[in-house]
Formats: C-alpha cells, sequence, structure tokens
C-alpha cells in the first residue's frame, strides 16, 4: 500500500509538470522578400505536430510546407521527441527522433521584473535548421 501511495503521488506529479508544457508554440519571421512560420503542438495525451512554413521570393520553390508528427515525453525540463516508422510517411517527412528540447520559463521563486518568455529551445536534433530554435509558447 505505501508503495502504490509513492506511485501515485510521483505520478500525480509528473502529470501535473507535463500540463504546463503541453501547449502550441511558434516561431514567425515576417521579412520583405519571404516568411517563415514554425508550429509546435505538444497534446497532453503525449503526441505532438509540428508544422513548418517557408516562403522566399527567389527560393525554389517558392514555397514549402513541412510536417511532422510522434510522441514527446518530459523529463524535468527536457521534452524527448520520439517518432515511429508509421508516423513518417509523404505528408510527415520530418523525422523528429532523437530530438530534443529544453522547456524554460519564469521560476516561481523568481519575484524580480524580468520577463522570461515560456519557449522550448530545441539543442538536439538530426535535422540541422532544429538544433538552435526557439519557439515561444503561445
Amino acid at each position: 500500500m505505501k508503495y502504490l501511495l509513492s506511485f501515485f503521488v510521483l505520478l500525480s506529479s509528473l502529470i501535473i509538470n507535463a500540463q504546463d508544457v503541453v501547449g502550441k508554440y511558434q516561431l514567425k519571421v515576417d521579412a520583405t522578400n519571404g516568411e517563415l512560420s514554425r508550429t509546435l503542438t505538444l497534446s497532453a495525451d503525449g503526441t505532438f505536430e509540428f508544422y513548418n512554413y517557408e516562403r522566399h521570393d527567389i527560393g525554389i520553390p517558392p514555397e514549402k510546407h513541412l510536417y511532422a508528427k510522434g510522441t514527446w515525453t518530459s523529463d524535468k525540463n527536457v521534452i524527448i521527441f520520439s517518432a515511429e516508422p508509421s508516423d513518417i510517411d509523404d505528408t510527415h517527412v520530418l523525422n523528429f527522433n532523437t530530438t530534443r528540447a529544453r522547456y524554460k520559463e519564469k521560476s516561481s521563486r523568481d519575484k524580480s521584473d524580468r520577463v522570461v518568455e515560456t519557449s522550448l529551445i530545441f539543442y538536439q536534433s538530426e535535422i540541422f535548421w532544429v538544433k538552435g530554435m526557439k519557439l515561444l509558447k503561445q
């Protein structure tokens, strides 16, 4: 009984921590000759969807739409993405397997006036342009 109670306390703390992470994260850049929009949605059921839109006036092709999907888990402030072979198809061509991001938010103990935007900062990925990407929580 004691072990069962400990298990439920641990499980509830993980669920509460994961609820903070759940949501929509976005990067949007508008320029005179192009546009970049990246959106990541982390669902409470442990799945994610990623959408990348790029438009360049002199790009070939001028517009790109890239998608990814899979599952995610949280270990403290690290988000670990994984994708099964069934998650990668003709539409969802990006493979987020082995991709990791750090969840960053202002600490509840921080009583200063400084602004810390809640974000995900990617530090590991096999996709070269994902590494170093910062998405802000919407």
